[in-house]
């Protein structure tokens, strides 16, 4: 697949989420005057920052949806660059950590591994299941991630104990270890990494529930739809051969 067909695809994906996030806006708006409650926080700038990111990681996902496609990784750049300024604003040192220094430098591996691919013949672009062993290493890895986010939420960020607003940390860990994963396993084409993305947007859902954002809780409502369909498009395109762990491979 020429370079120029597949920035088109990036053009276009990026085009369907504009417009998608724009009838969602409308539809939002249009309920905030309705029920005269505040919906869209455009006072708030790292809201406003996270606009941009949401537009543009859907792009991203949607681009990425075809594993020969590496140009929806600058995408992924650009999101993660919006992203780590927003949770930056919002006083979350430890995501805004991940974003700059962890998942930028892994999309930047993505692109590496996934162009050197190109062209390589069919069996590159295979997408896989991982194999036992790493499948059961990956889940202690997110338990271990999990519960290590939980402990610095407990006892470096919001210094409040062990005992306090458990859910909402919980939830915070769990969308930080599953993001982690998911960015890693997505430079080596695993279905995988489809599971961890929506471990990510059910525990966002879960998460903005609690805190009462309505405009986020439609948002990851979407993210999981999103997600959930790459997910089901790359197991489609997976042989019988590549189910590793499915298997007990």
């Amino acid at each position: 697949m020429k370079n120029t067909t597949l920035w088109l695809a990036l053009c276009r994906n990026l085009l369907i989420s504009i417009g998608i996030y724009g009838a969602l806006m409308l539809l939002l708006w249009g309920a905030q005057v309705w029920f005269d409650y505040e919906l869209l926080h455009f006072g708030n700038a790292a809201w406003c920052v996270g606009i941009p990111a949401s537009v543009i990681g859907v792009a991203y996902i949607l681009t990425i949806r075809d594993p020969q496609n590496f140009t929806g990784f600058f995408a992924g750049i650009v999101m993660s660059a919006l992203l780590g300024v927003q949770f930056f604003l919002q006083g979350q040192i430890d995501s805004t950590f991940l974003y700059f220094f962890v998942f930028i430098p892994f999309q930047m591996m993505s692109i590496y591994k996934w162009s050197r691919s190109k062209g390589e013949g069919g069996a590159s672009f295979e997408t896989q299941f991982l194999d036992t062993p790493r499948f059961w290493l990956t889940i202690g890895l997110f338990v271990v991630l999990t519960v290590g986010d939980y402990m610095l939420a407990s006892f470096a960020f919001r210094k409040d104990g062990l005992t306090e607003n458990v859910a909402v940390k919980l939830l915070n860990g769990l969308m930080i270890s599953s993001s982690f994963l998911a960015n890693y396993w997505l430079i080596y084409r695993k279905n995988d990494a489809w599971i961890y993305w929506i471990i990510y947007s059910v525990a966002g859902i879960g998460l903005f529930i609690l805190l009462h954002n309505v405009f986020s809780i439609v948002l990851f409502i979407f993210f999981l739809i999103i997600n959930g369909s790459a997910g089901v498009a790359w197991i489609k395109m997976t042989t019988k051969e590549n189910y590793g762990w499915l298997i007990g491979k």
